[in-house]
């Protein structure tokens, strides 16, 4: 750096040009994962109807929902890199419009088979959208910043449920306008978003800094040199690993296990919640409104703890005691037939569930190298979504062998009880290797 650049470094505020590119960017991709996630669940408030018009048992349901992680984890790392080459403004708009022509699509399944090539599609469609967020936000934000961005992004989802619950119930409450179930109107109305929003990202998304024309080019350069600095330090993923070895590292497999176990409860639940409250013989409005509470309080909670890590700089045990208490509080579900306390316990559940994704994603990118960050991410989340979709079939097969939802909790207990464990385990192996010496300093 010569002297004219450092003297124009230091007249840069980084705060104000982090709060600068925090509310350019932060709140449109929320909107947009808000929209992708109302998508991706909504057939579980459709399911309340749809299931009985289209003759689907539990099982069938849950064959859809687990065929949308098979199309997900399929596409995932292929769209992940394919964003890496032609820009993040063109790919994120491609994944919004796709999905939102299939959400629309969902409407008119007529029976078990379409609606499994619908659920297929729809994870197919969507699949890099997740991956490729997180890892555009690295291309923005010094990791110093992560867990409290991640957090913020990610809080879209607990939304998603706390907003769209009354408004997929209410939209059910259609049934018959212009010939359509309400179910229908469902699908119809919550999917054109996602392709306005997708021609709106080709206006609103800058690929990297230096396309953003509402910073100066100071601060493009400060907010530039925060990021290589960052990206020159050490990871124990290896640099520029090949995909074929990025999809065989440990690091990669470890990480995707500690975040199968919250991938599978924010899907399954998402999903399923709808109907484990239908069961206590709730009309489908009182469903929509009970609902919106455990996603409302995990909302708020989900941004105090992406604060606190940040603030503390601690992300293995801000990750592990959240999904240790989301493990504890599964199992109590099957301890009770109250539904004041399963309310109780399935908020406790998506607080520490949803709490853990903002640490979580920053002690990811923390590990992986500039180099492995595209195939890495995505194949951390491809390989979660395996258990992911394990999960969301087990549900159903287990709710129609038992007649018991608390029961077909219990393969989420044991995924996220595996991943407290295992994040206890890597981090401390990381510390261990932080703390060793170097070879050079060994002599």
């Amino acid at each position: 750096m010569d002297a004219t650049q450092a003297s124009s470094h230091r007249s840069v505020d980084g705060a104000v040009v982090m709060r600068r590119v925090g509310w350019r960017i932060v709140p449109f991709l929320v909107l947009c994962y808000f929209i992708a996630y109302v998508d991706r669940v909504n057939a579980g408030f459709a399911a309340l109807t749809m299931n009985k018009d289209l003759g689907l048992s539990q099982a069938m349901f849950g064959i859809g929902g687990g065929l949308f992680f098979v199309a997900y984890v399929l596409f995932e790392v292929p769209s992940n890199i394919a964003m890496e080459k032609v820009g993040a403004r063109l790919w994120i708009a491609r994944i919004m419009i796709t999905w939102g022509l299939v959400g629309v699509a969902m409407a008119f399944v007529v029976g078990p088979y379409s609606f499994y090539l619908c659920r297929f599609l729809l994870g197919a469609a969507e699949a890099g959208f997740f991956p490729g967020v997180i890892l555009y936000l690295t291309y923005w934000f010094p990791k110093a910043y992560r867990a409290r961005i991640v957090a913020m992004f990610m809080v879209a989802i607990p939304i998603s449920s706390f907003l769209g619950s009354p408004i997929s119930a209410s939209l059910l409450q259609l049934e018959g306008a212009a010939g359509l179930h309400g179910w229908q109107w469902l699908f119809i109305v919550e999917a054109i978003p996602a392709v306005l929003l997708g021609l709106a990202a080709l206006f609103v998304l800058p690929s990297r800094p230096s396309e953003a024309k509402w910073l100066a080019p100071g601060e493009q350069a400060w907010l530039q040199d925060q990021l290589d600095a960052d990206r020159s330090g050490a990871s124990p993923v290896a640099h520029h690993l090949p995909l074929h070895k990025v999809l065989t590292n440990k690091y990669v497999w470890a990480l995707a296990l500690i975040y199968s176990g919250s991938s599978a409860t924010s899907n399954a639940l998402s999903l399923w919640q709808p109907q484990i409250l239908k069961a206590f013989g709730l009309s489908n409005l009182e469903t929509g409104l009970l609902n919106m509470i455990p996603f409302g309080i995990a909302s708020v909670f989900m941004i105090f703890w992406g604060l606190r890590a940040d603030r503390t700089g601690e992300r293995v045990w801000s990750t592990a005691l959240p999904l240790a208490a989301t493990c504890l509080c599964l199992f109590a579900t099957n301890l009770t037939s109250s539904l004041t306390v399963t309310m109780v316990l399935l908020s406790l559940v998506l607080m520490g569930n949803y709490a853990i994704k903002g640490p979580f994603w920053a002690m990811a990118t923390d590990w992986l190298s500039a180099g492995t960050a595209a195939a890495g991410i995505a194949a951390i989340n491809t390989l979660s979504h395996l258990g992911t979709g394990i999960a969301s079939w087990l549900l159903g097969v287990i709710k129609d062998q038992t007649g018991s939802f608390p029961l077909a909790l219990l393969p989420l207990v044991l995924l996220t009880g595996s991943g407290a464990i295992m994040t206890l385990i890597l981090g401390r192996g990381t510390r261990a290797r932080a703390a060793a010496p170097t070879p050079a300093a060994a002599e």
